[in-house]
């Protein structure tokens, strides 16, 4: 009886565990190619889409770049200087959610992640931008207002970024 007994306490804490942590992760949504095209095209404010994985060391190099200079212009929606950041992870299936969640409380990512739910590159890259290649890390700087757009491939210095992120916001 003292094993059943102890043994069901244990689970019992452990499912509370799970959901006290559940309720403080990051959500990671699953999207496909056909959702991130229309999230694009949807866009009304310039928009910086950053493809990476939690394996990927020179992503996870960038990404405090990223946050930081996205929060530098993260006013009132409408704003001139406003520009939103989405956060691609092309991991693999086993890291969704738990593992891409793990590493984003880790790092502290607020922006918005969603895990891209693909398997074939030659499908999605080409959705993305032509020229992609399929290697990571990889960003797009887009505004639809303006009809901005360029693509990068490859890690981003603090500095780049900061240029990228002002020639996005020059159109304006």
């Amino acid at each position: 009886m003292f094993n059943i007994q102890f043994s069901m306490k244990r689970v019992v804490f452990l499912i509370v565990i799970f959901f006290t942590v559940q309720l403080h992760a990051q959500e990671i949504r699953s999207i496909k190619a056909t959702d991130l095209e229309k999230i694009i095209k949807e866009s009304k404010t310039p928009l910086v889409v950053n493809m990476w994985a939690t394996w990927c060391k020179p992503c996870l190099a960038e990404l405090p770049h990223f946050l930081e200079e996205v929060k530098k212009h993260s006013a009132a929606e409408g704003s001139k200087d406003s520009v939103e950041l989405l956060l691609v992870s092309l991991d693999f299936k086993e890291a969704f959610p738990v593992g891409i969640a793990a590493v984003a409380k880790k790092r502290k990512l607020d922006a918005p992640i969603a895990w891209l739910n693909e398997t074939n590159a030659d499908y999605f890259c080409p959705k993305l931008d032509p020229k992609w290649s399929g290697a990571i890390p990889a960003t797009l700087f887009i505004d639809n207002k303006t009809g901005y757009r360029n693509f990068v491939e490859g890690e981003l210095s603090h500095e780049e970024l900061k240029k990228e992120i002002m020639a996005i916001l020059e159109k304006r």
